[in-house]
């Protein structure tokens, strides 16, 4: 328990001017959500927690774990898996296989993203599944979907065939998106593939259904979905410069609308942010008093360079303030996390960015320690302050 008989909360008002908006945007999506990666930020959130049918979007879930299978060694991209009779009896968008094939891990993941096919997903989901079956390998999914944050999520298949117990919400399908992406760089190049004839069995199903990977706008993934129960959705991705955002919209009424309105997120997302570098890694932010040490205050440094995204139309004042308890008690590490910046930008949540000690401070010698009490003494009858 500090011994410091003056410890309370100190505010550093700072000043940081940047650009706002107001930038509500419309969307005629039934739900949706769109990130900046980089910074977190929340730009757009539409029934983001509300737990929906996601069509062939959820095969990014069965996607990742794949991924994952093929980093274990669980599986290899040129291993040969056997199609079962339940999955070639699937419909809807498939590759064609049936039961004399065998196909290799790495057709069937092309298969998955660029085809959409059901049955390739129910090919390796028995091929991971702890009983070899589809239904074990669902429980699994939706195992890892908790792992993962995604408390929205509910699987009973592998690739999104209607369902009435499966489920997820459009901020779960951007938390796996953001994990493809991020965990899985090399592997999510293969988004970006426009077509992939398999084995020329199906010339009628050989394009991307990504609409937005032929219009230079940074598209590079990740999944269309589309069920008479979900309306026409998407999860997609877009990076221009430094920038990435990753975007999740569902329930348009037709492949069309769903391309206009994704672009329309896209454009905007990019045309009415930028992102502001706050500091330089390192660079002083505040200084906050120390008692006890040797020296009577300590310089605070964001923990590592910091930017944030802002609106860049309509001129206005963003605040900024540094909060720590204080006086800080010695002694203090290098790096030690000592206050907070809290940045706040009007119509945008607050920002809290961590400020760590630029240096140690050591407890402070004997005359140090004669000065602190003799301030106390003074504040006690009133003669003195604490910073005098």
């Amino acid at each position: 328990m500090s011994k410091n008989p003056f410890l309370f909360l100190l505010i550093v008002l700072t000043s940081l001017t940047f650009t706002r908006a107001s930038f509500a945007f419309d969307t005629s999506a039934q739900a949706a959500y769109v990130i900046d990666q980089e910074t977190g930020t929340v730009l757009l959130a539409k029934k983001e927690n509300v737990a929906l049918p996601p069509a062939s979007m959820s095969k990014l879930m069965t996607l990742f774990m794949t991924f994952e299978a093929l980093r274990d060694g669980r599986l290899r991209w040129d291993e040969k898996l056997r199609v079962s009779e339940h999955a070639m009896s699937y419909g809807g968008s498939t590759m064609f296989l049936d039961t004399t094939d065998r196909v290799t891990v790495q057709d069937l993941i092309r298969g998955i993203i660029v085809l959409s096919g059901n049955d390739a997903c129910a090919v390796i989901a028995e091929a991971l599944s702890v009983d070899g079956t589809e239904k074990g390998f669902a429980t699994m999914m939706t195992a890892k979907a908790k792992k993962l944050g995604m408390h929205h999520s509910v699987f009973a298949n592998s690739n999104g065939w209607p369902h009435p117990s499966q489920r997820m919400s459009m901020k779960d399908l951007a938390i796996i998106a953001n994990h493809i992406i991020t965990d899985f760089p090399t592997q999510y190049l293969l988004f970006a593939e426009k077509e992939f004839a398999f084995d020329g069995r199906a010339p009628s199903n050989t394009q991307n259904r990504n609409p937005l990977l032929k219009l230079d706008i940074g598209a590079d993934g990740l999944k269309t979905g589309h069920t008479s129960e979900a309306g026409y959705g998407l999860v997609g991705s877009a990076k221009q410069g430094n920038r990435r955002v990753i975007f999740v919209l569902t329930g348009l009424e037709s492949a069309k609308k769903r391309a206009m309105e994704a672009e329309r997120i896209v454009n905007w997302s990019f045309r009415h942010f930028t992102s502001k570098t706050l500091s330089q890694s390192g660079s002083i932010i505040a200084h906050a008093d120390v008692w006890m040490g040797k020296s009577r205050t300590v310089a605070m440094t964001l923990e590592a360079g910091a930017s944030i995204l802002v609106p860049t139309s309509s001129m206005d004042e963003i605040s900024s303030k540094v909060v720590y308890q204080g006086p800080l008690e010695a002694p203090i590490a290098s790096g030690e996390n000592i206050g907070e910046l809290i940045i706040s930008i009007p119509g945008m949540p607050q920002k809290s960015l961590k400020l760590v000690a630029a240096e140690p401070v050591a407890i402070g010698g004997f005359i140090s320690r004669i000065r602190t009490v003799a301030l106390v003494l003074l504040r006690k009858v009133g003669w003195g302050r604490l910073d005098a």
